[in-house]
């Protein structure tokens, strides 16, 4: 189910995304076609975003990928960076930073202050479910930021869980 669900997120995300004109051939003859332009980057945050991941490469196949790690202390419900590997010269690049879960919005913060400071101007954030006080964080940091999620759930319960949510992603993912 994530998989499909991020499939139909990331043809959202991209329905602008740049192209460039191009020809396929046909078994008829040639044809006037768009192809997505070099560019693009996928940003999973590690490490329930790569259960999103293949399906964004199914889409975009010539997109670079880039990873980072954050883990959310459970006591204080901040993320600390653990792993950051990022493409090189990410100026002028359409990036889709790709998390199912926004929660809180402080992983999402963290994760979106490491793009800025790579160079990644353009970025999408694709995730499964949301609570709005992980947007309204994210919009009040990164407020160009454009968030895609199919379903906002009511808000965070004490342990800063999105209610009623999906419990942990990665775990129920994973099996862990």
């Amino acid at each position: 189910m994530a998989v499909r669900i991020s499939l139909l997120l990331a043809s959202e995300a991209t329905r602008d995304v740049p192209s460039v004109p191009a020809e396929v051939q046909t078994p008829l003859g040639p044809a006037a076609a768009r192809r997505v332009r070099d560019g693009v980057v996928v940003v999973p945050v590690l490490r329930a975003g790569l259960g999103m991941l293949d399906a964004v490469l199914e889409l975009i196949p010539t997109a670079r990928v880039g990873h980072i790690g954050l883990q959310r202390d459970e006591m204080t419900a901040i993320a600390s960076r653990y792993y950051s590997k990022l493409p090189p010269d990410m100026n002028g690049a359409f990036i889709l930073m790709i998390d199912p879960m926004l929660a809180t919005g402080g992983s999402a913060v963290a994760a979106l202050d490491l793009i800025r400071k790579a160079g990644g101007r353009d970025v999408r954030m694709i995730c499964i479910v949301a609570a709005p006080e992980g947007i309204a964080l994210v919009e009040r940091h990164h407020p160009d930021v454009h968030i895609y999620t199919p379903v906002i759930d009511d808000g965070l319960n004490g342990h800063k869980y999105i209610v009623p949510g999906l419990g942990d992603f990665g775990d129920r993912l994973y099996g862990t």
